[in-house]
């Protein structure tokens, strides 16, 4: 039976999830791929860069989208570009991975309680879950299309000038099914597949 669950999200609605929970997400969430976790990063969490005075009229818009909140790994595809009557037709997830060396201080920096995305994270990430508390939902890789019909709303653009699948996409979705596979409890389904993949491997050539 699949959870129904509103965004912002609470700690203990975090701690109730188990990994193998089916949840069924509403509300605002952001979207974020690389050049986004990286920018965050480098300009805001090690300040590398230098914030700009639009960085900061960005973040300060984020902040209170992201505190409690979700961000997805995802690239969308936007039509009505001219017009800014922005349509999300495709909004698959996009490999996490990517953003493992980025993630963990993602988290801690904006309070999220969860990331969407696919193929897991690392250890690094997980760790992080954990002091949150925060949890890796898994979407349908290859559904894009099911995905946007979830979209009820475009609310507004950021960071377009990284380029459309890249930039910072406000989204309002009803009843987006994602699969919690890394939860606050120290436990990741992608860490257990590789370390029974592994021993299964072992036996083969044993």
């Amino acid at each position: 039976m699949a959870k129904h669950l509103n965004i912002p999200l609470s700690a203990d609605e975090i701690n109730g999830l188990n990994v193998g929970d089916t949840v069924l997400l509403s509300g605002v969430m952001v979207t974020g791929r690389d050049a986004v976790h990286k920018w965050i990063h480098d300009t805001f969490i090690r300040k590398i860069t230098p914030a700009t005075e639009e960085d900061l009229e960005i973040l300060s818009l984020l902040k209170p989208l992201l505190s409690e909140g979700i961000i997805y790994h995802c690239g969308p595809v936007v039509t009505g570009l001219e017009s800014s009557q922005y349509r999300i037709t495709a909004a698959g997830p996009t490999t996490s991975i990517r953003e493992e060396p980025y993630q963990a201080d993602v988290i801690n920096f904006f309070t999220l309680r969860g990331v969407i995305g696919k193929g897991g994270m690392g250890a690094k990430t997980l760790s992080a879950c954990h002091a949150a508390p925060a949890v890796y939902f898994h979407a349908i890789g290859g559904a894009a299309a099911l995905i946007a019909e979830c979209i009820t709303e475009v609310i507004g653009v950021y960071r377009l000038d990284l380029g459309v699948p890249e930039a910072i996409w406000v989204i309002r979705v009803k009843d987006l099914p994602v699969i919690v596979t890394m939860d606050a409890h120290n436990s990741s389904l992608h860490a257990t597949v590789l370390e029974q993949s592994k021993k299964s491997l072992d036996k083969m050539i044993s």
